[in-house]
C-alpha cells in the first residue's frame, strides 16, 4: 500500500510539473514577435542573418553594452529566431543593444527512428556561430552605433545557452577545428539561460529526445566530436559565466548545469549558478515573468 501511495504522489507530481511547463511555455510564446530596427547578413545562407535592437531610451553619452542572443529550440528547425524577440525587445528596453542572431538549424524531415526534426547541422551550425560572433564588430559599428562591441555579453537559451558556452570558448577547440581561435574572444561575459551545457549528462537524461546526439551527428560521431562541441570538455575559458536555471525545469533539468559548474570547478575555475524556485524552462525568457528580470540584471552585473 505504501508503495502505491508513493508511485501515486510520484506520478501527481510529475503530471503537476508538466502542467506548469504548458503554462509557463504558453505564457512566453504568447507575446508577439517584435520586429527589429535592422537585419543584417552575415552570409550568403537565409539564415545567416542577425536582427539588432538599438537601446531604446539611450544615453547620448554613454554607448550601449552590447548583449548577444542565440536562440533555443532544440537546434532543429522550427524554432527560429522569432520567439526570443520579445526577450531581445525586453532586452533593449533595460538599455542594451541587442543582436539576436540566427543560424542553421536541423532539417524539417524526422530523424531516424524519430518523429521529430533532426537537431543541428554538422558543422554549420557551428560554422554560423562562429562566422556571426566574428563579424559583429565590424557590423555593430556600421549599422547600430549606439553599441559598444567592447562591453559584449552573449546570452543563450537552453540549445541557444549550449552554443553562448562553446562561443566563449573556441579558444580551448582542438587545434584542428576550423573555429578554433588563438586567444580568447573578447567578451565581458556569458550568461547562459537553463543550457544544454554538458552533453553526456544531457545524453543520460534524454534531454529534447537526445538532441545532442543528433547534433553531433548520431551514434557513430559523438564521442568523437564531443571535444569540439561540448562546453565541459572546453574549461577554462578564463571568461566571466553564469548560468541561471530553474529548480522546477524538466526540459534541460538542473543536475545538467550542475554538472558543467562541477566541470569548471575541476579545471580550477568557479562559474556562477544562478537557482531560481518554482520557475521552469520559459519564464528566463518571457518578459511577463520576475525570471526574466533576474536575467537582466545578471547581464547587467556582466556587462557594466
Amino acid at each position: 500500500m505504501q508503495d502505491d501511495a508513493a508511485a501515486r504522489d510520484e506520478a501527481a507530481a510529475r503530471d503537476g510539473a508538466m502542467a506548469r511547463d504548458d503554462a509557463e511555455e504558453a505564457s512566453a510564446f504568447s507575446h508577439p514577435p517584435v520586429d527589429p530596427d535592422v537585419t543584417v547578413a552575415y552570409g550568403d545562407h537565409p539564415d545567416q542573418v542577425i536582427d539588432f535592437y538599438a537601446p531604446r531610451e539611450p544615453d547620448p553619452a554613454v554607448l550601449a553594452p552590447l548583449v548577444v542572443v542565440l536562440h533555443g529550440g532544440a537546434w532543429r528547425a522550427p524554432y527560429d529566431r522569432r520567439h526570443i524577440t520579445p526577450f531581445a525587445d525586453f532586452l533593449a528596453r533595460r538599455g542594451f543593444a541587442v543582436a539576436n542572431v540566427e543560424y542553421r538549424r536541423g532539417a524539417a524531415i524526422p530523424a531516424q527512428g524519430g518523429d521529430g526534426p533532426v537537431a543541428g547541422r554538422w558543422p554549420d551550425t557551428f560554422d554560423d556561430v562562429a562566422a556571426a560572433l566574428d563579424a559583429l564588430p565590424a557590423l555593430v559599428r556600421e549599422k547600430l552605433p549606439s553599441a559598444d562591441p567592447r562591453r559584449m555579453v552573449v546570452t543563450g537559451h537552453s540549445a541557444g545557452g549550449h552554443l553562448a558556452l562553446w562561443a566563449s570558448a573556441r579558444h580551448l577547440l582542438p587545434a584542428d577545428a576550423p573555429w578554433h581561435t588563438d586567444r580568447p574572444a573578447p567578451l565581458r561575459g556569458v550568461v547562459a539561460l537553463a543550457p544544454i551545457a554538458d552533453f553526456r549528462v544531457a545524453e543520460k537524461l534524454d534531454v529534447c529526445g537526445g538532441a545532442a546526439r543528433q547534433l553531433l551527428g548520431g551514434e557513430g560521431e559523438f564521442a568523437d566530436r564531443l571535444p569540439y562541441a561540448d562546453p565541459a570538455h572546453l574549461l577554462p575559458t578564463g571568461i566571466a559565466t553564469t548560468l541561471v536555471q530553474g529548480r522546477t525545469d524538466t526540459v534541460v533539468p538542473q543536475a545538467v548545469a550542475e554538472a558543467y559548474a562541477d566541470a569548471a570547478a575541476k579545471a580550477g575555475e568557479v562559474v556562477g549558478l544562478t537557482l531560481l524556485e518554482d520557475v521552469g524552462h520559459f519564464p528566463l525568457i518571457d518578459p511577463a515573468a520576475d525570471a526574466c528580470a533576474v536575467v537582466a540584471e545578471e547581464i547587467a552585473q556582466l556587462a557594466w
